[in-house]
Parts: C-alpha cells; sequence; structure tokens
C-alpha cells in the first residue's frame, strides 16, 4: 500500500538491492537479482515458537513492501521464522505492491504477508468487496491458490483499510464526517475539497476512482495533490490539504489527532493481513503456518496501529519494533 520514506531511507542499502531486484523483473533482467537480500538485522532465539524439524537450517526469503506497516509486519515474519530454526533473507522495503506480488511469483521471495482487499482487488481484479471479512480471506485464499498457486494462511484480526481523514479544525468547518458529506463537498464547493493522496491510491480501483464511482461524484473535480502517504499526515494535520488518505491502523491518525471520514456506503473492503507464499513454499515448508498462526492471532488493529506509531511518531525502528513485540509476547527471546 503506502510507502513511508523515514523507513527506507534508514536502510539505504536493502532499498537498493530492493529497487535493483524491481528493475530486474521490469526489465527482464537475471532472476538473481533478488536474491541478494541480506541477513535479518537483530538475533532472536526460540520462545513459544520452537525450532522445527522442516524449517532448521533452511534458507527462506522474507519480503515486504515499503511502508512502514508492512516492514514491521515482514520483520515480525522474518523473525518468527528464525526463531524457529530458518536462516532468513531479508528482502522488506520492495516498492509497491505490483513488484511485491511479481517477486513472489517470479520466486525471487517466498513468504509475504498481504493483505485480503489488496489480493482481491489488484491481483485477482476483483471490482467489488466482500462485506464480510471471513468471507473475503476464504474467497481470496481460495481464488488465488486456483488461479496463481498462491498459499493464504493464518489471517490476522488486523484490518489496515483506505480512508479519508481530516483535522479537528477543517472538520468543524466544513462539518463533514462521512464520505457522502465529502461527496456532496466536491460537487457543492470543490475549491474547498483539496485532497492529498498518493499515486497508487489514485490510481486503483480499491481507491479514489472507485470511491468516487461509489459515492457519485466526479474525481475530476477534486482539487488533488499527489505526495508521499508519511508527508499526507502531517498535510492534513497542518490544513495543508484540507482532506488526506490515510490508513486506519497508522499510529499517525491518533497522535496528530485527526478525524477519520466514516465510508457510510461500505466502500472500501476488508485489509486483513495473512501469511501468503507459494504453493511449492508451502508444500516443503508446513511448519510456517504452525509458526505463525498464533502469532497472527495477536495482531489487531490495535496492537498493529501501536507498533505503526512507535516508528511513525517516535521514530524507532522497524526492526527494534517488530522484535521487541515479539519478545513482549514471548514468541521469541533475545
Amino acid at each position: 500500500m503506502t510507502p513511508h520514506l523515514p523507513a527506507a531511507a534508514r536502510r539505504p542499502l536493502r532499498s537498493l538491492v530492493a529497487l535493483i531486484a524491481v528493475a530486474a523483473l521490469v526489465f527482464g533482467a537475471a532472476a538473481c537479482g533478488l536474491q541478494s537480500g541480506g541477513a535479518l538485522p537483530l538475533p532472536v532465539k526460540p520462545g513459544s515458537i520452537t525450532v522445527q524439524p522442516d524449517l532448521e537450517g533452511q534458507t527462506i526469503t522474507v519480503g515486504s513492501k515499503d511502508f512502514t506497516e508492512q516492514v514491521i509486519l515482514g520483520y515480525i515474519l522474518g523473525f518468527s521464522l528464525a526463531a524457529a530454526g530458518a536462516n532468513v533473507r531479508d528482502l522488506t522495503n520492495i516498492q509497491g505492491s505490483n513488484s511485491a506480488r511479481d517477486a513472489m511469483a517470479a520466486g525471487q521471495v517466498d513468504v509475504t504477508i498481504e493483505y485480503t482487499g489488496t489480493g482481491w482487488i489488484n491481483y485477482l481484479g476483483n471490482e467489488q468487496p466482500i462485506p464480510d471479512s471471513t468471507k473475503q480471506f476464504e474467497a481470496v485464499r481460495d481464488a488465488d491458490l486456483a488461479k496463481n498457486g498462491i498459499v493464504w494462511i493464518d489471517p490476522a484480526p488486523m484490518d489496515n483499510t483506505y480512508a479519508l481523514a481530516v483535522n479537528q479544525e477543517n472538520a468543524a468547518k466544513t462539518g463533514v464526517k462521512t464520505l457522502s458529506d465529502y461527496a456532496a463537498l466536491v460537487k457543492k464547493d470543490p475549491a474547498t475539497a483539496t485532497t492529498c493522496v498518493e499515486t497508487e491510491f489514485r490510481s486503483r480501483q480499491d481507491g479514489f476512482p472507485g470511491m468516487a464511482a461509489k459515492y457519485g461524484f466526479d474525481p475530476a473535480q477534486v482539487r488533488m495533490q499527489i505526495l508521499q502517504t508519511g508527508i499526507i499526515y502531517q498535510a492534513v494535520a497542518n490544513g495543508n490539504c484540507v482532506f488526506g488518505e490515510v490508513f486506519t491502523t497508522d499510529g499517525r491518525i491518533k497522535a496528530l489527532n485527526l478525524n477519520v471520514l466514516e465510508d457510510d456506503k461500505q466502500f472500501f473492503p476488508h485489509y486483513n493481513a495473512a501469511v501468503t507464499m507459494r504453493s511449492d513454499v508451502n508444500e516443503q515448508f508446513p511448519s510456517i503456518a504452525k509458526v505463525m498462526a498464533p502469532v497472527m492471532a495477536k495482531l489487531t488493529s490495535e496492537q498493529i496501529s501501536e507498533l505503526n506509531r512507535q516508528v511513525d511518531v517516535d521514530g524507532r525502528e522497524p526492526a527494534d519494533v517488530a522484535r521487541d513485540w515479539l519478545v513482549e509476547n514471548g514468541f521469541v527471546k533475545v
């Protein structure tokens, strides 16, 4: 979903590796490009996660996209598998959903944590989400396995969906509380509805174009600014953008006292996080599901929001935050 620049900037070498890898996929360069991921930045020892015979000493490449939550989830996945005995290659921080997905399909990445809404809309090409989160997961799981040989397991309760947000002053000034209110404002007075979004949201069917169609307004009427998502939160808080794209589990929403507009027509899909891997990886390493099930079950929206806040507000490293959370919950030891 959305990139977080500070986390990426702190990992120039890995970012370079990821960008080289993406270029290799796009331009058909040697497939080995993505295999140059490094070791995990911090050590872990088994806790409640114990060494599994099928994972012990085996090399597994863990990937993630390039925004804060995804990098944290990538490290949670990587540290968990390392505690189970795997030799984990760290290929977190791949730029963009499609590049991360292509890396898995090409065999460059073995396992990631992905979102059900992204799978259903972006990868499988469906236009309408399924309102029930369990049924949405089951539909993605079954369709992606049948069509692409991708296995989905261990869905988490956390649900990181898209939203629009506004600061307190502009909420009072415009009276906008819901996306229906926002649509009415766009139609009546588009000059007052300046909206900041990132590039991917602007073009995704489960993003701004689909939302505009659902709520009945012309997206061309909107005064739109394209920003990196890490900048959007502060821009909305400062009033430089009246409205801005946010993610509902982002810790900056609470930290900056932003109001999230109610999706009163329930357009945005559920984005429950789940472990994904190719079917050959699942067959070779059946213990991944066993190892990750209790970890994923702990990942509520509140939990991941707090972890995101520690990175985006407190300035901590995603790897430190991920490992500390696993230690606090007894999954690993240091």
